[in-house]
């Protein structure tokens, strides 16, 4: 099938854009030119709206097998659809979990009958994440997995993290870490600061991720494993990996758009909806992790969408899960308040979404341009709403940012070469 994106126009540089039309052909980008006159099965007139890159989030819940009630392999496909990203990769906190070939071979089937973009699901790095026994890395490398990861839980011990790091580095895969010390966590349930001191709720330091990610590195560096740091929160955090990539270790890391967005003081009450893990920092922590990623000490943003069913987010901060939805708001959120305030170029937010995540893990994606695949997501930057959790394709509604004022939207997204979610009042 032949698709034709007339009126168009895609972003070259800091403040270079180019007028362009596009043919999309067999699941790849065909042609970019000026002007594209010959017949296709389907012309759409972009209505002079801004052609990006698919957006790729490393980091998503998809809470299938085991959690749809939460959300489904199919939903959250959708809602990533929704959100303008092609690319997603799924973190294996699910029952079962991902641990052994046979229940991975039964995910990607799932995931290939009924996800609307490319879904990339990882594997545990130990069995049923319970951190004390490593599965069979280099079998399940055989299979078409991202990386290892137990996400949700730390992996406390280095002689655990030793070991999966020799292997991994052996198959050439990443460790994606969720850095968190059981042993100096104390049951909190937010930042140790002001606010948890306000609400009178038990705390979270900030050494709980940093003293974890200090132990890794050097793990990282000893194996040449490429280590990645999951959603970093505190200034510490920040400072440990800019001296481990000056030092030359193969470390990477992703920050998530409410911690550059919020912090510790946007929590006014026991509002369950402004829980996560990490938590909400400083305001220290926050403008440190906004330096750390224009300074390239962090590689680029990851949503950790995490949908929770409306009635267990209304219990608190002591019993509610933790984690928040993104997908549908990580653009249009990070350009209003990061773009448009001028912290940051369109120009860089986009590569953080694209380009940056696709090098990091040597991805085929995040490129617009002929021969690459027909990953595209068209934005409208003058598109002015207000964020409505009811309106989600997620069947997750946890949102901090319910009834927020945005501007710039997705109106379109193509995944390789097919239509997967169209705002129809934009296209012409």
């Amino acid at each position: 099938m032949k698709i034709i994106l007339k009126n168009t126009k895609r972003l070259l540089s800091q403040n270079e854009f180019q007028t362009c039309d596009v043919l999309i052909e067999d699941k790849k980008i065909k042609k970019i030119n000026n002007t594209i006159t010959e017949m296709a099965d389907q012309v759409i007139d972009c209505g002079g709206n801004l052609l990006l890159p698919g957006f790729i989030d490393v980091h998503i819940h998809l809470r299938e097998p085991g959690g749809e009630h939460k959300e489904t392999i199919e939903s959250g496909a959708k809602a990533a659809a929704r959100g303008g990203f092609t690319t997603v990769c799924a973190m294996p906190n699910t029952n079962p979990v991902p641990d052994r070939v046979e229940t991975v071979r039964n995910l990607l089937d799932k995931i290939n009958k009924d996800a609307v973009v490319r879904v990339l699901p990882y594997a545990s790095i130990t069995k049923n994440l319970a951190g004390k026994e490593l599965t069979n890395i280099k079998e399940i490398a055989k299979e078409p997995i991202f990386a290892f990861t137990d996400d949700g839980v730390g992996i406390q011990t280095a002689h655990m993290m030793l070991a999966a790091m020799k292997e991994a580095a052996a198959v050439n895969k990443a460790i994606v870490a969720h850095c968190e010390d059981n042993s100096i966590l104390y049951g909190g349930v937010l930042h140790e600061g002001d606010v948890s001191k306000k609400l009178n709720l038990p705390g979270i330091s900030s050494a709980c991720e940093s003293v974890q990610i200090a132990r890794d590195v050097l793990l990282a560096e000893m194996t040449g494993c490429h280590y990645h740091v999951c959603h970093v929160s505190t200034k510490e955090s920040v400072r440990v990996i800019r001296d481990a990539k000056k030092a030359g270790i193969h470390v990477t890391a992703e920050v998530t758009p409410h911690h550059l967005l919020l912090n510790e003081h946007s929590i006014i009450s026991d509002d369950a909806n402004y829980k996560m893990n990490p938590p909400l920092r400083s305001e220290e922590d926050q403008q440190a992790l906004l330096e750390g990623l224009i300074d390239g000490t962090i590689d680029f943003i990851a949503t950790d969408h995490a949908p929770h069913a409306e009635d267990e987010k209304a219990t608190g901060f002591l019993s509610a899960p933790f984690g928040i939805v993104g997908l549908e708001t990580a653009f249009p959120l990070l350009y209003t308040k990061l773009v448009k305030e001028g912290k940051m170029s369109l120009y860089q937010l986009v590569e953080c979404l694209t380009v940056k995540p696709a090098n990091v893990f040597q991805l085929p994606y995040g490129k617009l341009e002929e021969g690459s695949y027909a990953d595209i997501t068209l934005i409208d930057l003058n598109y002015e709403y207000t964020i409505d959790k009811h309106a989600f394709y997620s069947k997750g509604k946890n949102t901090p940012f319910h009834n927020d004022r945005v501007v710039g939207s997705p109106v379109l997204t193509i995944a390789e070469g097919k239509v997967v979610y169209e705002l129809e009042r934009h296209m012409a």
